[in-house]
């Protein structure tokens, strides 16, 4: 009996053995594989930040997990996230294809699509027409300050009463992208937005949650009728009203004369025909891909910034005098201000830094076998960047842990950017929109610092800067308490 029991439990074993995944020759390391779950067991699904963070100070600035069956490698760190993003960029520009984000969006679209002609040729079309449409000039300073005349007449009605900025600043942000996307904008109680908006967030807490990680890890369980299934509903949801304004235009464009991305798109389809790798299909996740990536960093990034602003009243407070010293005399605030505002350049590149809005920006994967840090990274391995640690790394920054715009000055008070901020990644896949992110950023801020003062309301108790994890990070509910200045 004894002697039967050994021989089961060997036999077990064994299986098991050849069960477990194993790191290829010279592949960075990582912690022990569990046959099936890879290093699921070792992550927190709902938030597996601080395990990076761990795992980062065990094994070194680049490691590797398996999310199931799947080996991934981990970048941590100024120095090999430049050698993987800038330096060998092309190598690591890939995207994973087989993961829950991309059944998702069809794999169609600029952000999940794959190194290749498609990709290029889409994202050199997306830069021209955003520089065409005002990008860095006049006329998206324009849209900008038109849609912060509605966030003004918002926060007047609010004056002396708790006020919770969280749908004003993202209908603000979907409205700025919509008038170069679809050349409209929307009320903030518009029914369509607010459905919009409802899908976005619940697909961003789905894709980065524990039920996508299940998806990626267990192809069997894919079709089962489990909660990822609403991802897909509402992706539906989102392509219905896209192709809706897809065939609004359609029916009111003039060929050869775009009135915004949509008929730019039109256009080039026109040019191209069907043998391209332009298509209508294309244009629907194409547009709601830079609408979700235009909407939820600038959102929460501004959520981020008035939150700490509130709660560090001496920062706000200078802000507020280089403004009343800098556009004294003028109307509003222009871009080119910000030269003359070393300060306030500061506030709002160091809101970017703490708020981390992409904190795992999107995966990458390698494109041909190549090397990293001295360890050989295969063809096909997805990679994924933690840039929490390039954000906050100790030697990087003064104050790599707190909420201080000397982050971002010199001991003159000049304005430097430190070679480790990278909100935006860097490298071939940077993303398409930082141009207009800082524009928003910069001209919101100032606006409204200029009109109005801030305040945490005092029954508010203890801000709590934690923030709630997502395919972005986002601030927990607050509310604010604004009042109108008096400047002299």
């Amino acid at each position: 009996m004894f002697a039967s029991i050994f021989l089961l439990s060997l036999c077990v074993f064994f299986i098991i053995l050849q069960l477990k995944q194993r790191r290829p020759k010279n592949f960075p390391p990582g912690p022990p594989i569990l046959p099936v779950l890879g290093n699921l067991l070792q992550l927190s699904l709902d938030n597996p930040l601080k395990d990076f963070e761990r795992l980062n100070a065990s094994y070194g600035e680049v490691y590797s997990l398996f999310i199931g069956p799947k080996p991934a490698v981990i970048i941590n760190g100024l120095k090999a996230m430049k050698e993987a993003i800038v330096i060998k960029g092309t190598d690591f520009a890939g995207r994973p294809q087989d993961l829950f984000v991309n059944d998702v969006s069809q794999r169609k679209g600029v952000i999940l699509a794959d190194y290749g002609l498609s990709w290029r040729e889409h994202r050199r079309f997306a830069l021209m027409t955003l520089r065409n449409f005002g990008l860095g000039k006049k006329s998206m300073e324009d849209r900008i300050n038109d849609e912060i005349h509605y966030i003004n007449k918002t926060l007047e009605k609010s004056i002396g009463k708790p006020f919770s900025p969280q749908v004003m600043f993202h209908n603000a942000a979907s409205n700025i992208i919509c008038r170069v996307l679809f050349g409209t904008r929307y009320e903030y109680d518009d029914e369509m937005i607010k459905v919009i908006v409802q899908c976005f967030t619940e697909n961003a807490k789905l894709t980065n949650g524990p039920w996508a990680m299940l998806y990626d890890s267990i192809p069997l369980i894919r079709n089962w009728p489990l909660p990822f299934r609403k991802a897909f509903k509402n992706a539906e949801t989102c392509q219905s009203i896209a192709i809706r304004l897809v065939n609004e235009h359609k029916k009111t464009r003039v060929p050869g004369e775009p009135r915004d991305f949509v008929d730019c798109y039109l256009d080039e389809l026109d040019q191209r025909g069907d043998s391209s790798s332009f298509s209508e299909g294309q244009l629907i996740m194409y547009s709601l891909d830079l609408h979700f990536a235009g909407t939820d960093t600038t959102s929460n990034s501004l959520l981020t910034g008035f939150l700490y602003l509130m709660n560090y009243p001496h920062i706000q407070e200078r802000c507020q005098q280089e403004i009343d010293q800098v556009l004294e005399g003028k109307d509003q605030a222009n871009f080119e201000d910000r030269h003359n505002m070393p300060y306030v350049q500061a506030v709002v590149h160091e809101v970017q830094r703490i708020a981390n809005t992409v904190p795992l920006s999107v995966f990458h994967c390698t494109t041909k076998d190549t090397e990293l840090m001295g360890y050989s990274i295969p063809k096909g391995t997805m990679v994924i960047q933690n840039l929490t640690s390039v954000l906050r790394e100790e030697g990087q920054w003064k104050y790599p842990h707190e909420f201080n715009p000397e982050n971002f000055l010199n001991d003159q008070g000049e304005f430097v950017k430190p070679e480790a901020f990278m909100p935006f990644s860097a490298g071939p896949r940077m993303c398409l929109g930082e141009g207009l992110a800082r524009m928003e950023l910069f001209l919101i801020v100032v606006s409204l610092l200029r009109r109005f003062k801030f305040i945490w309301p005092e029954d508010a108790g203890e801000p709590d800067f934690t923030p709630v994890f997502g395919v972005t990070l986002t601030p927990k509910p607050y509310y604010m308490k604004v009042q109108l200045r008096s400047v002299e």
